[in-house]
């Protein structure tokens, strides 16, 4: 006799059996970062979600960020970290820190990838001319070694998919003179995303959502248009991280670039088509 636990996980796989043929071969470009890089837990669902939409058949490419675990070492070496219109104020000494924290994150996600059966290879922007950039200033203020993507060469990115890899990013790029410059992860996905045509774009965010009052739950917004997300920027009624989220939202719809929220402990398979919601 079948045991119901086979029968339910076989139910599973023929309703997911549609949306497998949909997207077999698609990109889809996954940020990570927030507090599901911090907790081990976490970190292995997500990566675990990551590797399932791969044996499925999607190409996902991950692009990381490292804020906490950045800020972290930052205090450790006696340096004070500092934000502007939620952008770090990145100074030489703090692009030294956060290229060696980006750098160990990044290897160490390549690791548990790699543990779950998947090739994955990590590279940071400078690699291949992946993102080349300009310096970035916030309401007309400079906020040091912090980048602006000016263009994306995604060679080394198809050549690692057609491979079978799976690309693992961490968001540091080179100007022009090839100073290195620190680039927000919300930022660096979104590019990457529109340069490799991509199906779809994941950011996962340890808050719900966008809020009209940040200190009431009740306001939390189910549909905004893109008007409206520009007021709410331009009238400064969201602030921190979520700016960098919200623009990027807003150029990945002018751009025809689906686009969608996770906020863990939901499951990435499940929201990106595998599954009906």
């Amino acid at each position: 006799m079948v045991k119901t636990e086979y029968l339910e996980k076989a139910q599973v796989l023929i309703e997911a059996l549609p949306y497998i043929q949909r997207f077999n071969r698609k990109i889809i470009v996954v940020k990570y970062g927030g507090s599901a890089m911090v907790d081990e837990n976490l970190k292995r669902q997500v990566i675990q979600d990551v590797v399932l939409l791969k044996l499925v058949g999607f190409k996902p490419i991950i692009v990381h960020g490292g804020g906490k675990e950045i800020s972290r070492w930052v205090g450790k070496v006696g340096m004070e970290p500092r934000f502007v219109n939620g952008l770090r104020v990145t100074d030489k000494d703090t692009m030294e820190v956060a290229e060696m924290v980006l750098g160990k994150v990044n290897k160490e996600l390549v690791t548990l990838v790699e543990s779950l059966g998947v090739k994955a290879v990590g590279i940071s922007g400078k690699d291949g001319a992946l993102l080349n950039v300009e310096k970035k200033y916030s309401n007309g203020e400079d906020i040091g070694y912090v980048g602006n993507v000016t263009s994306v060469n995604p060679k080394i990115i198809e050549d690692l998919l057609e491979k079978d890899f799976l690309p693992i990013i961490c968001p540091i790029g080179l100007d022009k003179n090839f100073d290195t410059y620190n680039i927000n992860a919300d930022d660096a996905a979104c590019a990457i995303a529109k340069a490799v045509h991509a199906e779809k774009l994941a950011f996962l965010t340890d808050i719900e959502g966008v809020y009209l009052d940040p200190n009431d739950p009740s306001t939390l917004l189910s549909k905004l248009f893109v008007k409206e997300a520009k007021e709410l920027i331009d009238n400064g009624n969201v602030g921190g991280g979520m700016i960098p989220k919200l623009q990027n939202c807003i150029d990945a719809i002018l751009v025809t670039l689906y686009f969608f929220f996770v906020r863990y402990p939901r499951s990435l398979a499940r929201v990106s088509g595998l599954q009906e919601i």
